[in-house]
C-alpha cells in the first residue's frame, strides 16, 4: 500500500482559516456505507441522523499555548514548541534554530525566564524552564496558541476560544481535537433532548499529528507517541450502549486512536475482544486493512492529503468510498482542515 494511494487534489482556497461565526453552522457531508447516496447537510442537523440511546464520544484536551521565541546566548533565534509538559518544570519540545542547539544551552525566552536544552530524545528536545511561576500557568501569559501550519497567519483573541472545543478541560494537547469544535451549548442541548448520551475521552494531540508519511510503503510508518486515558467510567457507558443497540459514534480520529488503543484483542481471531480502562501511550496506526471495532461511526473533519489521519477516515469507511467523498467535498466547496467542515460517517458494516 503507497503513501500516494491517499492523495487527492485540493484547491488551496478551500483550505479554512478561520472559523465561521458558529460553529454548529459548519457544512456536514453524510457519508453512507458504499451504495448509499452523500447527502450535503449541516451539523446542527447532527441530532436527526442519530437515535435515542446513541452514544457520541468526546476528546476533552485543552489545547495549551505551546509556541514560544527567545534567543540563544550567542544571540541566534530560536522557536519552540512544545510537545509534551514534563514533572519538574521541564518539556519535551520541537526547537527550530539556525545551528540545532546542544546539551546545556540556555535560552532567553521572550516572555520572561530562562529555557535549558538538556538533551534529545529523536526529533525533540527536551527543556528545563526557569521562570516565575509553575510553568502551566507562565504558558498562559507568555506563550502563543499554536494554529496549524496550513493557517496562515497569527493567532488572534478569537483563536484563543475558537481553537478549544466548549468541552475541554485537561491540558496537555498541542493542537485542537477538530471535529469537535463543530459542537456548542444549543448542539450539545439538542442532542440530549434526542436522547443521544454523551462521554469523553482524553487523548493529547501532539504536534506529530502534522508530520508528513515520508515513506512510500505506508506500512513502514513510525507512528509519533500521543498520551491517552480511557476510564472505567466511559467503558461502561460502552457497555451499556451496545447491550441496548444503541451505536458508539467517535467525534474526531483522536477517539477512534484513544478507543482502539484501548480495546483489548483476544488470542482467538474468532473472538472480538472488548474495550477496557487504559492509560498511557499510543503509537497506534490505523491504516486499510486494520479492522476498527470500538466505533460504529465517526464525525471527522476533512485531512491532509497522503496523512495517517485519512488513512485512519479510510480503514474505517474503504479508501475508493472516502475518496468519492473528498472528491464531492471538493467540487461542493467545502472548507477543509481545522476550521473547516466535518463528515459522518458510517463503517463498513454499519447502517
Amino acid at each position: 500500500m503507497k503513501t500516494s494511494d491517499f492523495q487527492y487534489d485540493l484547491p488551496e482556497e478551500l483550505i479554512a482559516q478561520a472559523p465561521l461565526p458558529e460553529r454548529s453552522a459548519s457544512r456536514l457531508l453524510l457519508v453512507p456505507p458504499a451504495g448509499g447516496e452523500l447527502a450535503d447537510l449541516q451539523v446542527r442537523d447532527l441530532p436527526g441522523l442519530l437515535q435515542p440511546g446513541d452514544l457520541l464520544v468526546f476528546n476533552d484536551t485543552r489545547v495549551i499555548p505551546a509556541r514560544l521565541s527567545g534567543r540563544k546566548d550567542s544571540g541566534g533565534q530560536v522557536e519552540i514548541l512544545i510537545e509534551r509538559l514534563l514533572a519538574d518544570a521541564c518539556a519535551r519540545a520541537q526547537v527550530r534554530a539556525s545551528k540545532s542547539p546542544r546539551a546545556g544551552t540556555r535560552i532567553r525566552l521572550d516572555g520572561g525566564g530562562h529555557a535549558e536544552v538538556l538533551g534529545r530524545e529523536g526529533e525533540f528536545f527536551v527543556l528545563r524552564f526557569e521562570v516565575d511561576a509553575p510553568l502551566e500557568q507562565w504558558l498562559v501569559r507568555a506563550g502563543q496558541l499554536p494554529l496549524p501550519p496550513y493557517i496562515r497567519r497569527a493567532p488572534d483573541r478569537e483563536d484563543a476560544a475558537r481553537y478549544q472545543t466548549v468541552f475541554a478541560r485537561r491540558d496537555g494537547a498541542v493542537a485542537a481535537p477538530t471535529a469537535g469544535l463543530h459542537f456548542d451549548p444549543p448542539l450539545l442541548e439538542a442532542l440530549r433532548v434526542r436522547g443521544v448520551e454523551t462521554g469523553r475521552v482524553t487523548l493529547h494531540v501532539g504536534a506529530g499529528t502534522f508530520q508528513p508519511v515520508r515513506v512510500d510503503d505506508v506500512r513502514a510508518h513510525t507512528m509519533h507517541s500521543e498520551w491517552l486515558e480511557v476510564d472505567a467510567a466511559l467503558v461502561e457507558q460502552v457497555r451499556r450502549t451496545r447491550a441496548a443497540g444503541g451505536r458508539v459514534v467517535a467525534v474526531g480520529t483522536t477517539v477512534v486512536r484513544a478507543l482502539e488503543s484501548a480495546w483489548h484483542r483476544g488470542e482467538d481471531v474468532a473472538d472480538g475482544g472488548e474495550l477496557r480502562p487504559f492509560t498511557g501511550e499510543t503509537r497506534i496506526f490505523i491504516y486499510p486493512g486494520y479492522r476498527i471495532r470500538s466505533v460504529d461511526a465517526l464525525v471527522t473533519n476533512f485531512h491532509l492529503p497522503q496523512s495517517t489521519l485519512l488513512m485512519l477516515v479510510s480503514a474505517f469507511a474503504g479508501k475508493e468510498r472516502v475518496l468519492e467523498a473528498y472528491r464531492h467535498a471538493v467540487r461542493q466547496r467545502y472548507r477543509f482542515f481545522s476550521y473547516g467542515d466535518a463528515m459522518l460517517l458510517w463503517g463498513q458494516a454499519s447502517s
